[in-house]
């Protein structure tokens, strides 16, 4: 099973992370993949500049939002699955 661990820091927490997280949570039910990824949170992951911050298992992806979330679990964490 992947991990994706989403900041909940102070900074993400300003620019949407329950957000981000929520959306990640529908497509992981949308697409079925309950047994294949995990979603964790993270105090801090050091990219307070660039928030919201998500961790993958091959690095980092910076700057998400409400707007994008989709279009970033759609091109960066799907493929990989």
């Amino acid at each position: 099973m992947k991990v994706v661990y989403i900041c909940i820091g102070s900074a993400c927490h300003l620019k949407g992370t329950h957000q981000v997280i929520e959306i990640f949570k529908k497509l992981i039910e949308t697409y079925h993949l309950e047994d294949r990824l995990e979603l964790k949170a993270a105090f801090c992951t050091g990219h307070c500049t660039e928030a919201v911050a998500v961790q993958k298992w091959d690095g980092s992806i910076l700057s998400a939002n409400k707007e994008n979330a989709e279009a970033i679990f759609i091109s960066e964490i799907l493929p990989d699955l």
